[in-house]
């Protein structure tokens, strides 16, 4: 290794230690800022030693989560997974994540058998495939999210399909067979592809959510037509003039039953077999995320066993429905930062049919979005009548509550409180929460980040970089 990359991964693994012994954070993007000023390519240099090869993961929502359950599978195939779990997902999480492995003489540790799993921005995509060399890309979704920084999701969907052109031939490309704008990246590619989808169609609607961002065929410009819909533009979806259609998903998830919070039993066909799974996370969309899972498993060439085991034994990530316990109140911090996601989370909420108590936190952020005006594209009428408690906190507290009162939502008798500082929120919500109800603590991302501090210095959580 030469000696400025020396220079570089020394200097970055110290700066690392540093902010975690002085406890600003922990070393999960600031190795990787100091390590690539002084020495650019020390990621590929890395990333290069790595034995099985990388997985890179992106999407607008599901990438922690999916991350985290491909690295679960690889724990079960006896391969060590080298991840950036906090989700630092630009090139400097990457690259911090391939320092804190490596030793300082700048190798990996060889005698172990490794696979890098990492997730990546949207528009990192371009720069990881370039200096990580993917064995496996894997893309969730593509919504609406954050318009200030990536404009609309054909701008985003144009730097994947050119980004793809650059993957190596022997590399296999996973993608979601039921999203149409993602679906159709891996159109004219001469990769392997393998595609995930739900085939479940009593869950299925026929009509499309207000945010529903892929309408229209981009061959022929015409709206296309579903069978069915899931939420957003996810569906089975086709064009009636020049015939354009979904996928036909190799991997794909049938009989869904869907229980809350508490999760969804489902059975999941793959070419290697069939498997029952309880997927333990709410929602469909997070039967989305373990299908792109086992998608990646199956490309791997993974044991089913292992698939169904790893998924099994999987736990969420940092802010992806963490549950704990609050003075006899339990609390669920659940994330939600796009209209879709929100939507998708209060479907979750609701599907039990009582009344909630809950804190939603909007904050405008880089890493929120500084346009919040996707807040009115969230379905927040469906809380009309089903919210007992509603407490409201963020930068953008204000707006959110104006958001809130258009829609009809209000605490019962009068229980609708604004309160910007969320430390103080977090009290008044725990606070007027009947002790043995529960709490549902929805922020968007740095709210998310925020409020997870708050309970860590109250002693509830640890710090998101201990969790893993």
């Amino acid at each position: 290794m030469r000696l400025n990359s020396l220079a570089a991964l020394w200097l970055g693994k110290l700066s690392g230690a540093a902010s975690r012994s002085l406890r600003r954070g922990g070393g999960t993007a600031l190795p990787g800022v100091v390590a690539r000023a002084i020495d650019p390519g020390l990621a590929r240099c890395l990333a290069a030693q790595i034995s099985g090869g990388s997985v890179l993961v992106t999407g607008t929502n599901g990438k922690t989560t999916t991350s985290r359950m491909i690295a679960t599978i690889l724990r079960q195939m006896g391969v060590a997974p080298l991840c950036n779990p906090s989700g630092s997902n630009l090139m400097r999480g990457v690259t911090a994540a391939l320092v804190e492995e490596a030793d300082f003489l700048g190798r990996l540790r060889r005698h172990v058998e490794m696979t890098g799993v990492f997730e990546v921005d949207e528009a990192v995509l371009p720069y990881a495939i370039e200096e990580v060399r993917p064995r496996v890309v894997v893309i969730t979704n593509l919504f609406r999210d954050q318009l200030d920084r990536y404009g609309e999701v054909d701008s985003v969907a144009a730097i994947w399909r050119e980004a793809l052109t650059r993957l190596p031939l022997g590399a296999s490309v996973v993608l979601n067979s039921d999203d149409p704008i993602v679906a159709d990246v891996g159109r004219a590619l001469e990769n392997r592809l393998v595609y995930f989808g739900v085939e479940d169609k009593q869950l299925g609607r026929d009509w499309l959510e207000h945010a529903a961002d892929s309408r229209w065929c981009p061959r022929c410009g015409l709206e296309y037509q579903y069978d069915l819909s899931y939420y957003g533009h996810i569906g089975h979806y086709y064009c009636p003039r020049c015939h354009l259609r979904r996928p036909d998903p190799q991997v794909k998830a049938e009989r869904l039953q869907v229980r809350g919070f508490e999760g969804t039993l489902t059975r999941i066909s793959t070419p290697d077999g069939e498997m029952d799974l309880e997927v333990r996370l709410p929602g469909i969309y997070n039967v989305y995320n373990a299908l792109a899972a086992c998608a990646v498993g199956h490309a791997l060439g993974a044991p089913l066993e292992a698939v169904k085991r790893g998924l099994e034994l999987f736990t969420a990530a940092f802010g992806r429905v963490e549950r704990l316990e609050i003075e006899g109140r339990v609390v669920y911090l659940v994330l939600a930062k796009n209209p879709v996601g929100f939507n998708q989370v209060l479907s979750a909420l609701l599907s039990d049919g009582t009344q909630k108590n809950l804190l939603l936190a909007l904050n405008d952020g880089i890493a929120d979005g500084q346009d919040v005006s996707w807040i009115w594209d969230v379905d927040f009428e469906t809380l009309t009548g089903r919210v007992k408690l509603a407490v409201v906190s963020g930068l953008r507290a204000e707006d959110l509550a104006l958001r809130l009162q258009y829609a009809g939502v209000s605490g019962g008798e009068g229980r609708f409180i604004l309160e910007k500082d969320l430390a103080k929120a977090i009290r008044a919500a725990v606070r007027e929460t009947p002790v043995g109800e529960t709490l549902y603590l929805v922020p968007t991302y740095t709210a998310m980040l925020e409020a997870r501090h708050v309970l860590v210095k109250q002693g509830y959580l640890q710090d998101y970089w201990e969790t893993e």
